[in-house]
């Protein structure tokens, strides 16, 4: 029957996509929207990518080589371990035409580390201490202590507001008609339906980004994966992504269509109560309960029957290629139903116990897991929400147990997976100072060997404890029209600034 619709809705493709291409209008979609437009107070995924749309950072880091370079920030230079001094660049204008200057990264680094900020991921800027200004084109970024992922940071998570705009509208304001630098600006925000962006014709000259080719951005919320797929072939839409595996082999066949997969930095993990904050008697307390659910998931299993090509299994609670993650030496959980078993005896629940899974989005990959729990003796119930709601759920110590995802905020550094989760924080559902102690020694080693040897240390422990069970890395499918092209990148970051009209 897919087939069959697939067939005749590429009839209709030419016209209607070929109308987006007239109005030079790049139309995408998504099943999830972050809760505030502003990127310090979303951390999905989706707010992420209109970030680098509409945001610049001080440093950029081109993908293809790795090496970071001048955006905001003309050049760099450590004064000592812990201060970091940037020239500016002159002639930039924010989409208001207002300059930018020294004021506006100095209000904004030292705004995000005020409480009143309310920002969603501290661990993106909890490394800093403060910023000064030395004249209207210098800053210094004050460290709390040496950070070797500095650069980084500043290269990601890490916009420019405009100071004089966001103190008269304030965040609520702001997250209604936000204004940035970057090479595109927002035109309207629609809760519940998208946002659109057209090109800032006065972008600076010289950006890294370059100059987009593309006039017009449409961001669309469409929560139904078919119905997202439907858009796509009659064409009402360009580009989509996270299609299941199944309908990215259907939309193989399409004419017209073109579908990519690669991997990604995201990685899919199972996150326990351990510290007890839902009862005093939680089962997810118990390292052996803990250490039974990752044997009883065959992964291996969901990324060749539902993930796909491009997954990869994860031991470590981190990304594999990110620096400072190790699995070597990392205690590793295969598939074992039965060592599972013997384990929830040991523990006391010879006949296995009822919780509630907590998950936000690939509900599929959810079910598979509850599935493998039933088969043990462990009665999972599925809650599924969105992920705000999910979050805040966890943060006030109601979720035993979630299945959840992680990007990273697109930051090659495991201090931007494993800090988040592991540092006695409002995310953080086991809070192991002894983790914690070796993460924040870890991240401010400058000593490369000896950071690794400290991640190899915490990720082992949290293995061994279970605190965390990694899952599989995730592939992203894109599937879009022909006449768009685009470049997939394994930090998960869609550059629709690049992506020209065929």
């Amino acid at each position: 029957m897919m087939f069959a619709a697939a067939a005749v809705a590429a009839l209709a493709l030419p016209s209607v996509a070929l109308a987006n291409k007239a109005n030079d209008t790049l139309v995408y979609a998504s099943d999830s929207e972050p809760e505030n437009i502003s990127p310090y107070h979303n951390n999905l995924r989706e707010g992420v990518i209109i970030a680098h749309l509409v945001w610049d950072t001080l440093i950029y880091r081109n993908p293809k080589t790795g090496e970071y370079e001048p955006e905001l920030a003309t050049s760099w230079k450590w004064i000592d371990p812990v201060t970091l001094e940037l020239k500016l660049r002159q002639g930039v204008t924010f989409q208001d035409g207002s300059p930018f200057t020294a004021d506006d990264v100095v209000f904004t680094f030292n705004y995000v580390l005020t409480p009143e900020a309310k920002v969603v991921t501290k661990q993106n800027v909890e490394w800093m201490a403060g910023t000064d200004k030395i004249d209207d084109y210098t800053v210094r970024v004050r460290l709390k202590g040496p950070f070797p992922a500095a650069l980084e940071y500043l290269s990601g998570p890490t916009p420019i507001y405009p100071a004089a705009y966001f103190k008269k509208v304030g965040l609520d304001g702001f997250s209604k008609a936000p204004i940035g630098t970057g090479p595109y600006r927002i035109t309207a925000v629609e809760n519940g339906k998208g946002v659109m962006m057209e090109k800032y014709k006065g972008y600076f000259k010289g950006s890294p980004l370059g100059d987009p080719a593309i006039g017009k951005i449409q961001f669309r919320v469409i929560p139904d994966g078919e119905t997202r797929m439907a858009e796509l072939m009659t064409g009402g839409v360009d580009w989509i992504w996270r299609v299941p595996k199944d309908q990215a082999e259907q939309l193989k066949t399409v004419p017209n269509l073109t579908v990519l997969s690669a991997e990604t930095m995201r990685v899919g993990f199972l996150q326990f109560d351990s510290a007890g904050r839902t009862a005093a008697d939680t089962p997810m307390k118990n390292e052996k309960v803990r250490q039974a659910i990752a044997y009883a998931i065959d992964r291996q299993a969901m990324v060749k029957n539902l993930v796909g090509e491009g997954a990869r299994v994860m031991h470590s609670a981190c990304f594999i290629d990110q620096t400072g993650c190790t699995d070597d030496g990392v205690p590793r959980y295969d598939y074992n139903p039965e060592k599972a078993k013997k384990l929830l005896a040991e523990a006391g629940y010879p006949n296995g116990f009822e919780t509630d899974l907590y998950a936000y989005r690939e509900r599929e990959y959810a079910e598979a897991v509850i599935g493998y729990l039933r088969a043990v003796g462990i009665r999972a119930n599925l809650r599924f929400l969105k992920y705000a709601a999910m979050r805040e759920a966890a943060r006030a110590g109601k979720v035993p147990l979630q299945y959840q995802t992680w990007g990273s905020f697109s930051v090659n550094d495991a201090s931007a997976f494993t800090g988040v989760w592991f540092k006695e924080n409002e995310d953080d559902m086991s809070r192991d100072p002894k983790v914690r102690a070796l993460l924040e020694k870890a991240d401010t080693t400058t000593d490369t060997a000896a950071r690794k040897d400290l991640y190899k240390e915490a990720l082992s422990t949290i293995a061994q404890k279970a605190y965390l069970l990694p899952l599989f890395s995730y592939p992203s499918n894109y599937a879009f029209t022909s006449d768009l092209a685009f470049t997939a990148q394994p930090d998960e970051l869609p550059r629709f600034y690049a992506a020209r009209w065929k």
